[in-house]
């Protein structure tokens, strides 16, 4: 339990520092290119300029440690329950706000540095209350439905974001939460790991849904990031990638909490993502951001 915990607080640092990081190359590139450039006519986002954001430093530094995080990531959703890793993991938005003070020039109110505490407090509930993880084994056919349910979150989020533009900040972070709740579910349920097996492995439906929400949930995030609040898009994200995988491993793959303790972790689990989006919900500073960047509308991915 202890190993697998520290694994998903270091997932979250990663994280969480590489969403900050990704924000400032994502507005640094915005800032160099023309107001009208990168936008579809609906003023939804292309391919053209998320590539010049994806060439900024910070962006490369960040997505670095998206991947570093993804790794810590996958073993913490092997060793723990899923209500308690995603939700560890998804508590980097604690991390994004504060290392936005220094990077993006935003200044935190006691209303958010109150929501930062009661997300603290609603992990320490979490660790607590948490027992042991359920099995890793699931029905072929569930494979196959993670695969079509990221497949559809994908495409959608995709051609949301496309029409509606700025409009679809909210949604594009949600989104991307779900890409990445399903991509922890399907390290949780993934065949050929434990023992290894490299037939299996390749064979597993699940193993192309993990590739496929990683990449698809990293793209939908950027877009998030470019054109909505960093807090806001991070926020969204929470709640997608917490509620339903953390649904999804008590009902189905029988993680549990300690005898007695199944109130303490709903609890914490109910705090932790509502403190998550009170950051989000305080922490609304486009207009600094703005002051900060550039008075111009910015291009997006």
């Amino acid at each position: 339990m202890l190993i697998g915990l520290l694994t998903a607080i270091a997932a979250s640092i990663c994280y969480g520092t590489g969403s900050v990081l990704q924000a400032v190359g994502s507005r640094r590139a915005a800032r160099m290119s023309p107001a009208a450039a990168g936008v579809t006519q609906h003023g939804g986002p292309n391919l053209s300029s998320t590539a010049k954001a994806a060439m900024t430093w910070e962006f490369i530094v960040g997505t670095i440690l998206d991947f570093v995080g993804f790794g810590l990531g996958a073993l913490a959703a092997r060793l723990l329950p899923l209500f308690l890793s995603q939700t560890v993991i998804s508590a980097n938005l604690v991390i994004t706000a504060v290392l936005s003070v220094k990077m993006l020039g935003i200044r935190l109110t006691r209303k958010e540095w109150t929501s930062i505490g009661v997300v603290c407090a609603a992990l320490v509930l979490l660790a607590t209350a948490a027992g042991h993880e359920g099995g890793h084994h699931a029905p072929m056919s569930t494979h196959w439905w993670l695969l079509g349910v990221t497949l559809l979150i994908i495409v959608g989020g995709t051609v949301a974001v496309r029409f509606l533009g700025a409009r679809a900040a909210i949604l594009a972070g949600l989104l991307s939460g779900l890409a990445f709740g399903a991509l922890g579910v399907g390290v949780r349920i993934l065949n050929g790991v434990e023992p290894f097996g490299l037939g299996s492995l390749l064979s597993d439906p699940a193993l192309y849904a993990i590739v496929l929400a990683g990449v698809g949930g990293m793209y939908l995030h950027t877009v998030a990031l470019q054109i909505g609040s960093v807090n806001g898009a991070t926020a969204a994200l929470v709640v997608g990638e917490t509620v339903l995988p953390g649904a999804i491993g008590v009902l189905w793959l029988g993680d549990a909490s300690r005898p007695g303790l199944a109130w303490l972790a709903v609890l914490g689990f109910v705090l932790a993502v509502t403190g998550a989006v009170a950051v989000a919900w305080y922490g609304n500073h486009d207009g600094a951001e703005s002051t900060t960047d550039s008075p111009q509308p910015a291009p997006v991915a």
